[in-house]
């Protein structure tokens, strides 16, 4: 039985390194091949990172970088703040009334990307509203809304409300309140909602793809176009500067948290 429970772990772990990190090391690991398209290893090389923005296919990528982290930025931020108005008031409701909000809030989350672009689309052309970068962006917040409720709404519950009550009773107004207690209590909360928040919006593709004019790309989107015509040397190098990016957002993220625990501890 000792050994029976020492092999499940040590199974599970093997499996999560194979089928999620494994693809991820190879894509790394081919960011620095000399030969271009190819998987045969040619000798090490960074040239992949020295021509990401050079040539023709360099300058696509580098209008859709910007436009994705413009719509991300955006998106990000506006869906963290309606997250944060949006928790702040559900917890005021009844019992039966945040049960029945909550569903809601958990029914896009669940929702295939295929439909939520395919009915953002359909009700664009319905108002008669022309695709742009406003259309995209309108549909990016309305993605992450949801999730940053998701993540907002438990630090709201965590809040010990007696701070709110307290600071009002020594004077402070509504502004000074939500400003001075209530947002650096749910400030983990709020940085977790813009992480998920900009990653989903950078990695989105369906939604992109159906809601926004053709002169306009994604990032998802050019290497979609890219990847049709077979491996590139600078897909890789790009992907995995996304990664590197993403990771370090995390671990600083978490490394915040620590502090802050240890603090209060």
């Amino acid at each position: 039985m000792r050994f029976v429970k020492k092999l499940i772990p040590n199974f599970y772990i093997a499996l999560v390194v194979i089928f999620i990190y494994l693809p991820i090391a190879v894509l790394i690991f081919y960011s620095f091949n000399s030969i271009p398209k190819s998987f045969i290893w040619g000798g090490f090389s960074l040239n992949n990172y020295r021509n990401l923005f050079s040539g023709s296919d360099g300058r696509t990528i580098l209008d859709s970088l910007l436009t994705t982290v413009k719509v991300a930025a955006i998106a990000s931020v506006t869906s963290t703040i309606f997250g944060v108005f949006a928790s702040i008031g559900i917890t005021y409701l009844t019992k039966r009334m945040q049960g029945i909000v909550m569903g809601l809030t958990y029914v896009p989350n669940i929702m295939p990307d295929l439909v939520t672009g395919i009915s953002f689309m359909l009700l664009f052309a319905f108002l008669g509203v022309q695709k742009s970068e406003i259309t995209l962006i309108l549909a990016h917040i309305a993605l992450c809304v949801p999730f940053a409720i998701l993540s907002i709404s438990p630090k709201v519950k965590q809040m010990d409300r007696s701070l709110i009550e307290a600071a009002m009773d020594l004077g402070a107004t509504r502004a000074q309140t939500f400003r001075l207690v209530i947002i650096p209590e749910i400030m983990p909360g709020i940085l977790s909602s813009i992480m998920l928040t900009f990653t989903l919006s950078v990695d989105d593709y369906l939604i992109s793809n159906f809601n926004v004019d053709s002169s306009i790309q994604t990032l998802p989107m050019t290497i979609y176009s890219m990847a049709k015509l077979g491996v590139n040397p600078k897909m890789n190098a790009l992907t995995t500067i996304m990664f590197v990016v993403v990771l370090t957002l995390m671990v600083l993220s978490n490394l915040s948290s620590l502090k802050k625990m240890k603090k209060k501890t």
